[in-house]
């Protein structure tokens, strides 16, 4: 069961962003979306939310700074970190987001009712 985790969902395909909120609200979570990574970026360094998907290829800064940025200014961040992309990575791209963040899901490789079930077993601190 999800309990009351909170989710910051930074995502700038709208039928994506949609289909992943709808099924983790009908799973219990508290989803905030944002659309591009400077909006992304400031609602993450707020430190309110469990788990932070985050999209790669975003407006305003990518998600690969969004990720810098985060590990910078909020180094202690709390939050779990699981990047959701489908962009093919060279492999010191995808060595160096897997080493900053939590987790990493190719969005076409899976549903929403899967997303819930990687949401739901993230164990948060």
């Amino acid at each position: 069961m999800a309990g009351s985790k909170t989710i910051l969902c930074i995502e700038d395909e709208y039928f994506i962003s949609e289909l992943y909120a709808r099924a983790l609200r009908r799973a219990g979570y508290d989803v905030t979306l944002m659309m591009s990574g400077d909006d992304g970026l400031n609602a993450a360094l707020t430190d309110h939310y469990d788990i932070i998907l985050l999209d790669l290829m975003i407006p305003g800064i990518t998600g690969f700074e969004v990720l810098d940025k985060i590990k910078a200014h909020s180094p202690a961040l709390h939050s779990k970190i699981i990047i959701t992309t489908n962009l093919d990575q060279d492999d010191a791209n995808r060595e160096r987001v897997e080493q900053q963040a939590d987790g990493y899901i190719i969005k076409a490789e899976i549903t929403p009712k899967q997303l819930v079930e990687i949401i739901d077993k993230i164990k948060i601190d």
